[in-house]
């Protein structure tokens, strides 16, 4: 049988996890999140491991194990109130990183929905403009505060807040996109032979949005951690008795004038640091690995 000289027709999502795997930095990264990620959400589930909720008392004199140094029993040591840190230190990372998700994505499926129809569908310019104008001069920071004084403060209040106004520089990106795209030759001889507007942006616009997604994702989850920090600091975030790294950092800072306490604060901080960092790594390489100019 005469083998065909036709050169071997390649996978997008191969060619992106190949030109992916090239970046050592973003491969090394990308394991470093993973490693944090599967290790917080089964922490609670290996042997021996304490409550992040409960305060332990000295059995001999009936006092909380106050702001103790890290040993054999308590591997971080504890908190103002006799808590055990290890445990708080992973269920607040667990609390944080779950917000984070949650908010990157809501705000990527809503951008990309909006921003596609946005763009694609000429009518819908001046709505979404108006829409994009009129929410995008709120300050985020302002919603997360309004919602906070109006709603029950929980990681549900925060979603929601961050939400509310996140998935518009989405949507304002995939609409510049697909607003440069939608009218080359290739999508209009698609409408001429009667392929369907949703076939059209699935299989002729999507693959360019890879990029923008990846990097509105990867910059979307540390910003939402770092607001749920933020509004935890001045008092408006979680509640105390609900382990986030805001609370953390919060109770950290409280301690910061003993030497000897002052890993409190380091840790959740450094924490915040590894996933920014690891975040805006990954979400560089896997944008330009997803350039769809690239499997040309």
């Amino acid at each position: 049988m005469r083998k065909s000289n036709l050169p071997e027709k390649k996978s997008y999502w191969g060619m992106i996890l190949k030109e992916f795997l090239t970046n050592r930095s973003a491969v090394f990264f990308l394991c470093v999140m993973t490693a944090l990620v599967l290790f917080v959400f089964l922490q609670p589930y290996l042997p021996g491991q304490r409550s992040p909720v409960m305060i332990y008392n000295d059995p001999a004199t009936g006092i909380q194990f106050r702001n103790r140094t890290p040993d054999a029993e308590f591997w971080l040591g504890t908190n103002s109130i006799g808590q055990d840190l290890w445990a708080r230190t992973w269920a607040g990372a667990r609390t944080s990183l779950l917000i984070g998700f949650v908010t990157a994505g809501i705000e990527i499926l809503l951008g990309t929905a909006a921003g596609l129809i946005w763009g694609y569908w000429k009518r819908f310019d001046l709505v979404f403009t108006e829409i994009h104008n009129l929410f995008s001069n709120v300050p985020r920071t302002l919603v997360l505060i309004l919602l906070s004084y109006i709603r029950k403060p929980g990681a549900g209040t925060i979603i929601l807040a961050l939400s509310l106004t996140g998935w518009l520089g989405t949507a304002r990106l995939v609409r510049n996109m697909v607003v440069i795209l939608r009218d080359r030759e290739y999508n209009i001889a698609s409408r001429v032979l009667g392929s369907s507007a949703a076939r059209i942006m699935v299989r002729n616009l999507l693959p360019y949005l890879t990029g923008i997604c990846a990097m509105r994702a990867a910059f979307a989850i540390p910003a939402a951690i770092g607001n749920e920090v933020f509004v935890t600091y001045i008092g408006i975030g979680l509640p105390a008795d609900m382990p986030s790294l805001g609370n953390l950092i919060q109770a950290g800072r409280l301690v910061m004038s003993e030497p000897a306490l002052r890993y409190q604060l380091l840790l959740p901080v450094g924490i915040v640091s590894l996933i920014t960092v690891s975040m805006y790594v990954i979400g560089n390489a896997f944008a330009d690995a997803s350039d769809p100019r690239r499997s040309v």
